[in-house]
């Protein structure tokens, strides 16, 4: 029995993905028995570099989700509406949903799962993160029997890019961002990727598959890479680390279920793994027991990258619908059982090392100061080095022992009223 698919979308990936299944030979054999049915796009007039079969195409998504001849739905359209519509009503009217829409299922996930379990279909998200990287089956089933401690990941093509280009080219933010645009690598509006809201989606996605529990993707503490200039990637150089956007999910404790999840600019050291990822690639580290490390790389998104991830689960389903398991019981390495929300502890209580960069007025004692102030609030000093002179002000770098956020922050705000800091232009945290 052939099984019909409906693609809701028809881009960059949509178009990756027709091309897949509208040319089986040479690939997974479960492939020969997939017909494309339906392709739902805003407009029927746009030209189109794909040979669709004839009545393939059309405007109304809904009739998509409701025919009975497609048994998956594809939805690549992106955004939170009308996707979260569309993915519910394909559940509703029993269609398995594969979907590369990272937002609405971080922001969205609760809903939909409870009602893809409840109607005994499945919602396949491998293409959501780190485009062709196989990440999502690997945690659900080669790793599940781990105890999982760590994951980071460079989840952002986009960010990864501009920093790579800043480190190698000492150029600021603005103007490669500006060119990151014109490449196509950025969109018009940024903000989803330079200030961390895409990697959070997929942090929180990583992050539940990980350690088995509901995350809130309000609860994700994000920062972006705005704020990055030229001199820290300089100073970072200097001091042996590189900085890269990371999105970061933890168990401090093994013996509390509580997590630290968490996107930010942060100092690698350049001899850990994932510090030689550069360009628009992505990388997802994963540490357990016992397991160890292992990392995942490869190309980040693009239309050969994602739509492979898309295919992959469209096989993955059809070979469930050849048994008669989909039919009694959801496979609960595929599916989504968990229920409870995992506890996510505040930044306030993180331990990490910091960076920070100071510009002083050139007044006696000020390194001392620092250290006094740093002492007081029980931080630990790793180094203190004068750089130069900014504008006739010294130039201070300050990188910290492993220290809790909090006591962090309190000795900043102290140390930002002091008559001889200027400025502190920058506060980065270090792996």
């Amino acid at each position: 029995m052939a099984i019909g698919i409906g693609l809701l979308g028809l881009g960059t990936v949509g178009t990756g993905t027709a091309e897949i299944l509208l040319s089986p030979q040479g690939r997974h054999p479960l492939l020969g028995e997939v017909v494309l049915k339906r392709a739902g796009v805003r407009s029927l007039d746009k030209p189109r570099n794909i040979d669709l079969p004839a009545g393939c195409l059309t405007t109304d998504l809904e009739a998509i989700v409701k025919d009975p001849e497609i048994q998956v739905v594809v939805e690549l359209l992106g955004g939170l509406e009308p996707a979260r519509t569309l993915i519910l009503a394909a559940i509703a009217n029993g269609k398995h949903v594969v979907t590369a829409n990272k937002a609405v299922i971080a922001k969205y996930g609760e809903e939909i799962y409870t009602a893809a379990n409840k109607a005994g279909v499945y919602v396949l998200l491998e293409a959501a993160v780190g485009g062709g990287i196989p990440i999502i089956k690997p945690l659900k089933q080669s790793l599940g029997v781990n105890r999982i401690t760590r994951v980071i990941g460079i989840i952002n093509g986009t960010t990864n890019y501009i920093l790579t280009q800043m480190a190698q080219h000492g150029a600021d933010f603005g103007e490669v961002l500006a060119e990151a645009q014109k490449l196509g690598y950025a969109e018009a509006d940024p903000s989803a990727d330079v200030d961390g809201g895409d990697a959070a989606d997929k942090i929180a996605i990583l992050a539940s598959l990980a350690f088995g529990g509901r995350i809130r993707r309000e609860d994700v503490y994000c920062e972006g890479i705005r704020s990055i200039s030229a001199a820290d990637i300089s100073f970072a150089k200097k001091l042996g680390f590189v900085i890269k956007l990371l999105a970061i999910a933890e168990r401090p404790d093994l013996e509390e279920d509580a997590l630290q999840l968490r996107v930010h600019p942060t100092l690698v050291p350049k001899d850990h793994p994932i510090a030689s990822v550069n360009g628009v690639f992505n990388a997802i580290l994963v540490e357990g027991e016992p397991l160890g490390q292992v990392m995942f790389y490869g190309p980040g998104a693009g239309a050969g990258a994602t739509a492979s991830a898309v295919v992959s689960d469209i096989v993955h389903v059809v070979g469930l619908l050849h048994s008669d398991q989909v039919i009694q019981k959801l496979n609960p390495l595929l599916g989504c059982t968990h229920e409870h929300y995992s506890k996510i502890l505040p930044i306030d209580t993180l331990k990490t090392r910091f960076y920070a960069r100071f510009l002083s007025r050139d007044l006696p004692g000020v390194i001392g100061d620092l250290g006094t102030c740093f002492g007081q609030h029980q931080v630990s000093l790793e180094s203190v080095v004068q750089i130069g002179l900014q504008d006739d002000c010294a130039e201070i770098v300050v990188v910290t022992h492993d220290v809790h956020e909090a006591n962090f922050r309190e000795a900043m705000r102290e140390i930002e009223g002091l008559e001889a800091i200027k400025e502190v232009p920058s506060i980065l945290r270090v792996l």
